[in-house]
């Protein structure tokens, strides 16, 4: 998911109808959602001590009693961040964190996924995170604006490994790392996080990476207390990453910074490292800067409802390798691409809801409309390697032509209310050259939390990813390491299927 230039009311807003079907269901969430309605209503919020819940369940995540549905959710987003990361290897992103890891320490032991090089740890995960956002094809979580997988699920794997802990284990932690990554951004409000100049995206990660890390190193509540302190230094990301069009800052922003501050915060309490206690309570400490008290903040909601509702349910993940937003649109023109020509297209106007003019214009390949439409109609397809290429939107002749029959406008009929989930949708209509007329509307792509993607779906995609790089018998095995974690003794076998060169 990418967010387009700028935030609109409708990309600012928490929660939803998603939440609020939840909430018929759960007391717990319920009584969050009662809390930011009264808070929205006086004004304020009552301060609430929220340290000790936060780091007891950081500190036991990897042993904590967890819906098998949601424990499932957990093992296909560890499946589709590590096809991810197969994926997109070959790119510049991906090559550059392995570049940058090898040169800051070189002969480290441990693995870069997705590589046959090691590093240090800490760079070890920075360079294989970078790989998993190296391209639009992670996965998200739209309420709070966060890319989770990318950062969490590398630096998960890497501590598993180093502290020799189970499937199981790695479940339970990667689990911990969505909540306490999701929970952030709306616990401090996200327009809040907005007008500080912090991108959710990589303020969040920080704190998940290093929510996930910490159990899995068998860190103390003290110690995570201390951990979460040197989070809260490194607690950065601008939102300049939307003026990025090689998608290398965007992977450092999004990936490599989260997955390296997490482990390194986590490292450093380990090794005794003591920071400010109860930061999250402490009146002069980051949580609760003057920053973060303005319209949305409802600090308590961070611990309220932990082990009753789960970030994995609000989380969703892209069906295609585009952004979130273009999705849609993508989804209808593959749909008209079945029964039209490019020969016989007139031109083509997709309306959606936000920022339309963006994505008419955008520079990155994978959010730019225009061009999307002229690969999937000349192609009659869309794969990983055209949507992501600078080369061909820029070089392609006939690309460019035929993107120049493509126009791009908002729709407000499209746009949400105030309390709405939030779901991308396009209208596409094609006119032919003899005038008549086709149109595809598409109110959702599958993989949003209100739709997910099913677990079959989830797997067809990761095949889609890895058999073109790896071939079918190692997608099958990926798949099938994925889907056994929790009988697993060891992370080691999805190490070594990881261990490869290719670019």
């Amino acid at each position: 998911m990418s967010e387009g230039k700028g935030m609109t009311r409708r990309r600012l807003m928490v929660g939803g109808t998603a939440a609020a079907a939840l909430a018929a269901t759960s007391p717990a969430l319920a009584a969050r959602q009662a809390s930011r309605e009264a808070q929205a209503t006086s004004g304020g919020e009552q301060w609430r001590e929220i340290t000790p819940a936060l780091t007891a369940y950081i500190a036991g995540a990897a042993t904590h009693t967890v819906p098998g549905a949601i424990r499932e959710r957990a093992r296909l987003h560890i499946l589709d961040t590590l096809a991810s990361i197969v994926a997109c290897q070959p790119l510049e992103a991906a090559k550059l964190g392995r570049s940058y890891a090898a040169a800051m320490s070189p002969g480290g032991g441990s693995p870069i996924l997705a590589s046959r090089q090691t590093a240090s740890p800490v760079d070890a995960v920075f360079a294989s995170a970078m790989t998993a956002h190296a391209a639009e094809i992670n996965d998200f979580i739209p309420s709070a604006y966060v890319q989770p997988g990318p950062a969490i699920v590398p630096t998960a794997l890497e501590a598993a490994r180093l502290n020799k802990r189970t499937g199981a284990d790695l479940v339970g932690a990667v689990t911990a790392g969505y909540e306490i990554a999701g929970r952030l951004p709306k616990a401090i409000g996200t327009r809040n996080l907005y007008l500080a100049g912090l991108a959710n995206h990589g303020v969040a990660p920080t704190f998940g990476a290093a929510a996930a890390a910490a159990p899995l190193m068998g860190l103390s509540a003290e110690q995570v207390d201390h951990m979460l302190a040197y989070c809260a230094q490194q607690a950065s990301g601008s939102w300049q990453w939307l003026l990025d069009v090689r998608h290398v800052e965007k992977a450092f922003v999004f990936g490599g910074m989260g997955a390296r501050n997490g482990m390194q915060a986590a490292q450093m309490a380990k090794l005794g490292f003591t920071g400010v206690p109860a930061s999250f309570d402490n009146e002069n400490a980051w949580f609760r800067w003057r920053a973060f008290q303005g319209e949305g903040a409802n600090h308590a909601s961070l611990v309220d409802g932990l082990h009753e509702d789960y970030e994995l349910s609000l989380a969703a993940m892209k069906r295609y390798p585009v952004g979130g937003p273009t999705q849609p649109a993508v989804r209808a023109l593959l749909d008209l691409r079945k029964s039209v020509t490019p020969g016989q297209v007139e031109s083509i106007m997709v309306a959606m809801p936000g920022e339309a003019a963006t994505f008419e214009r955008a520079n990155m390949p994978a959010l730019n409309i225009p061009y999307l439409a002229a690969i999937i109609m000349l192609d009659g397809k869309l794969d990983f390697v055209s949507a992501q290429s600078l080369d061909r939107q820029a070089n392609d002749a006939a690309a460019k032509a035929f993107a120049k029959k493509v126009t791009v406008v908002r729709d407000e009929a499209q746009e949400m209310g105030e309390g709405e989930d939030r779901t991308e949708s396009a209208r596409v209509t094609l006119t032919r050259k003899d005038g008549t007329r086709e149109e595809r509307y598409v109110a959702y792509v599958p993989g949003f939390p209100t739709h997910p993607l099913s677990k079959a779906e989830v797997e067809l995609k990761a095949h889609e990813l890895v058999e073109p790089v790896l071939g079918t018998a190692k997608a099958d095995r990926l798949v099938a390491l994925c889907d056994g974690l929790d009988g697993a003794d060891s992370v080691e076998p999805i190490i070594e299927l990881m261990r490869f060169e290719r670019t």
